[in-house]
């Protein structure tokens, strides 16, 4: 597979990966054509999974190949991770406070960011796209980055950042789609609109590697910002959802840590 994929150029290899991130995230809204509602022990189980992956990955790919492209390039390691980490914890903190968006399960007048009259459904995709833009930036910044031929960027570690972010987008497009088609919405319209938060990951896989291939200087900050991006998202978002049923706390706390050992295992073997 590493050497099919080696054929392509790096903007490229973030297309196509993001594209099967996305095609994931299809399929968990597909989820609609089969049941009309996914159990909350389910639901819960599988966003702790993700959650699990997504804080593997943000160490494993991203900020520990940071540090350590940042010492290769004579950097100071930590001051760049500091930096790079909380400047992507702050960019999706600038985005949830102004994008208007609703997390599911949750009613019209606990809505995020900007006052508007836009629909339940509009603002339920919202949610979800904003766990998407740092899921892509950052593999397009793991692919763009192995063009640096250091040796902690590696293309088998690209790639098992973007199979790890895949299976944790399949329960991110099941909890867009199954509210709406709780709510009454057709079985199509549903899927169309869960499959919609996964649009954003080619188009951020695209410019992270287009970013990282044309300013080579900064891949170790822009690493370490995607890690932090994606801690932004686990904390703020799926670690309380997955948590909110009391019930279900252990089974979500097991499967995160689940979801942190796929990913570890993905990382290491591949990377």
């Amino acid at each position: 597979m590493i050497d099919f994929v080696r054929q392509f150029d790096p903007v490229a290899q973030a297309l196509i990966f993001t594209l099967f991130t996305w095609g994931v995230t299809a399929a968990g809204a597909a989820l609609v054509f089969a049941t009309k509602k996914v159990k909350p022990k389910l639901m819960d189980a599988m966003l702790g999974f993700a959650a699990g992956v997504m804080i593997a990955a943000s160490f494993w790919s991203l900020l520990a190949p940071g540090i350590e492209m940042a010492e290769q390039m004579g950097n100071t390691p930590w001051v760049t991770a500091a930096v790079g980490f909380l400047g992507g914890g702050l960019f999706m903190r600038l985005i949830d406070r102004f994008l208007p968006h609703l997390h599911p399960g949750l009613e019209m007048g606990q809505s995020e960011g900007i006052k508007t009259s836009w629909q339940r459904s509009t603002l339920l995709v919202l949610a979800i796209t904003l766990h998407n833009i740092p899921e892509g930036l950052a593999v397009g910044v793991a692919f763009g980055a192995v063009a640096a031929q250091l040796p902690s960027a590696t293309l088998g570690g690209a790639i098992a950042l973007a199979i790890g972010i895949g299976l944790q987008n399949f329960p991110e497009g099941a909890a867009v789609s199954m509210p709406l088609r709780k709510e009454g919405m057709g079985r199509m319209k549903s899927f169309l609109l869960g499959q919609a938060s996964g649009m954003v990951e080619p188009v951020f896989g695209v410019l992270g590697a287009l970013f990282v291939l044309r300013m080579q200087g900064i891949l170790p900050y822009a690493l370490c910002f995607a890690a932090g991006a994606m801690i932004f998202v686990v904390v703020e978002e799926l670690i309380p959802e997955s948590q909110r049923n009391e019930k279900n706390i252990d089974l979500a706390t097991l499967a995160t840590m689940v979801g942190f050992t796929v990913m570890m295992i993905l990382d290491v073997a591949l990377g």
